[in-house]
């Protein structure tokens, strides 16, 4: 394990690893961190608190894990591509409540009863409120054909998961959708006329000093050296490594902890208005508000925690999980990575410990 040199904070990152209140078998424990990743059968885990408006500490637990190795984020890749996408909303380049299909040129939302006289809008796509169908990814096993955007839209070969289509009378009801955000990505490069790896290199990757992190897919052989293999929930090692996920938006972001937790710093500032340069403080706000009767916001699930704020964003990949909190009125928060089908269920108990610890007001459930 290796512990990043940073100023000294009342954050101790030993406390985080006694008294874990884990579930294994159906049976609460009390577990140390060492003991939860063992019964878990998770290999690594890097994680990231975020304390007094700083990156407090990061850590990594596992052979080979360093705080810059890299994760898969899985759907933590949603609230990173919100952040793209409303970025171009601040540049006036994305209408949040403009019919989609008024932009999009490669592929068109596909009309039917659900959408008439309903616009499938930006606002509905980010916030999981546009109708959309296609909950989530399973990737491709590395070296497998990968099919490229449009016919992940369509859902031709060789994709292997449906066509993306409206399944539900836009902005009724929220539905979990990985396809919305594919949506929003195929928006956004016809937007830009530019690849969506490239575009949020230079709208969300660059500019949040996210130096580790890449929407690349496959991960270049040259950075593969960087990252952690992913298990399953009995501890195996997935064939090839990984999956690969072209679905980008929703699924393909490669980061750190900390690369997340300085996104977060900047997402808290902007929504307390301490800073205009990286998104306005009102389109913060917007993203922090739950959408259209919904539990989610634009990008991450919106809860409440004793009066305060909490933005929450759960990531499942095969083989990776990881979860996301940002208390943004207190500038506190934490990002969690694990290469494990289990990951979640560490990721959950070490963000409670954290809250213990620290005095974050109290958390009811967190949300995905």
């Amino acid at each position: 394990m290796l512990l990043l040199s940073v100023p000294a904070f009342a954050a101790d990152p030993s406390d985080l690893e006694s008294k874990l209140r884990i579930t294994v078998g159906g049976v609460d424990k009390m577990l140390t961190l060492e003991e939860a990743m063992d019964a878990l059968n998770i290999p690594s885990v890097s994680l990231a608190l975020i304390d007094q408006d700083r990156v407090a500490f990061a850590r990594a637990y596992g052979a080979g894990a360093t705080p810059e190795t890299l994760y898969q984020a899985a759907s933590l890749s949603k609230f990173v591509a919100a952040v793209g996408a409303m970025r171009l909303v601040d540049e006036k380049r994305l209408d949040l409540d403009e019919d989609v299909n008024a932009r999009l040129t490669s592929w068109k939302v596909p009309t039917n009863g659900f959408d008439k006289g309903h616009k499938v809008t930006v606002r509905g796509l980010l916030s999981m409120t546009a109708g959309i169908g296609v909950p989530g990814f399973l990737g491709y096993a590395v070296g497998a054909p990968v099919p490229n955007l449009t016919q992940i839209l369509y859902g031709a070969p060789p994709a292997n998961s449906p066509p993306v289509t409206v399944i539900a009378q836009p902005g009724s009801t929220y539905h979990y959708s990985g396809g919305s955000y594919e949506i929003a990505e195929a928006l956004m490069e016809d937007a830009m006329k530019a690849p969506f790896p490239d575009l949020m290199d230079k709208l969300v990757l660059k500019p949040a000093s996210m130096r580790h992190s890449s929407f690349a897919q496959p991960l270049p052989r040259d950075r593969e050296v960087e990252a952690v293999t992913g298990h399953d929930a009995e501890g195996q090692e997935l064939p090839g490594g990984w999956h690969v996920f072209p679905e980008h938006a929703a699924a393909g972001l490669w980061s750190t902890p900390t690369d997340l937790a300085d996104l977060l710093l900047l997402i808290g500032r902007a929504w307390r208005g301490e800073s205009r340069l990286f998104l306005l403080p009102e389109t913060v706000r917007e993203m922090l508000t739950p959408q259209n009767g919904g539990p989610y916001g634009l990008g991450a699930a919106i809860g409440d925690a004793g009066g305060s704020l909490v933005l929450m964003k759960r990531g499942q990949n095969v083989g990776y999980q990881a979860y996301l909190i940002l208390l943004p009125g207190e500038g506190q928060g934490m990002v969690v990575m694990t290469n494990s089908d289990n990951g979640s269920i560490l990721a959950e108990a070490l963000i409670r410990r954290a809250a213990e610890l620290h005095g974050w007001p109290l958390l009811g459930a967190l949300e995905d």
